[in-house]
C-alpha cells in the first residue's frame, strides 16, 4: 500500500546549515553511533550502526517562515532531530511505499498549522498495525479543514520532529 500523502525530510539548504550551527545556536557536533536506530530527518530512514551523525535542535516552523514570510510567533518550536553529519542521498523517494517511522505502537502528535503558522488543531495517534491507513485517515482529518497547509508529525515521546507533510495541490 503506498501513502497518499509526501512525507518531506528537512531540506538540504537548511541541513547545510544544521551541520554549521543548529537553530539553538550551538555549533554541530558530529559522532558515530556504534548502535544504530535512531530517525534521521536527512534521508527519513534509521541510522545504521556506524554512521557518523549529529543531534541539533531544529525549528521547522521558523525555517519555514522565513521562506514564506509567515510569523508564527509563540508556535514557533525547536527539538532535537538526528541528521547526518555529512550530505547524503536524501530520502529513498518513499520506495517502501509507507511512512516513515510509523512503528506500530508508537505516539505521534500531529499538529496542524494555517498560512500564518499558528496552530489550529491537533491530534494523537498511537500508531496501528495498518500503519499507512493511520497515518493516511490522520492526514485526511487534518486536511479536510481548509485552513491548515502544513502538518508536523512529532514523536510524544521525545518531542522530536519527524517530517511534514503539505496540503496536497488541487488537481
Amino acid at each position: 500500500m503506498s501513502t497518499l500523502y509526501t512525507p518531506l525530510p528537512i531540506q538540504p539548504e537548511a541541513l547545510a546549515q544544521l551541520r554549521e550551527r543548529d537553530d539553538a545556536g550551538r555549533a554541530c557536533v558530529p559522532y558515530v553511533d556504534e548502535e544504530g536506530g535512531s530517525p534521521l530527518r536527512c534521508c527519513l530512514r534509521p541510522i545504521r550502526p556506524g554512521e557518523r551523525v549529529a543531534l541539533v535542535a531544529y525549528a521547522p516552523l521558523r525555517r519555514w517562515a522565513a521562506r514564506t514570510g509567515a510569523r508564527p510567533g509563540a508556535y514557533d518550536e525547536q527539538g532535537p532531530v538526528f541528521i547526518h553529519a555529512e550530505p547524503c542521498e536524501g530520502p529513498a523517494g518513499g520506495a517502501d511505499g509507507r511512512y516513515p517511522f510509523a512503528r506500530a505502537g508508537a505516539l505521534r502528535a500531529f499538529r496542524r498549522y494555517d498560512a500564518r503558522g499558528h496552530i489550529v488543531g491537533g491530534r494523537l495517534l498511537e500508531v496501528p498495525e495498518d500503519s499507512t491507513a493511520g497515518f493516511d485517515a490522520a492526514f485526511e482529518e487534518a486536511f479536510a479543514d481548509p485552513e491548515v497547509t502544513q502538518v508536523h508529525v512529532r514523536a510524544v515521546e521525545y518531542g522530536c520532529f519527524q517530517f511534514v507533510v503539505h496540503r496536497p495541490e488541487a488537481a
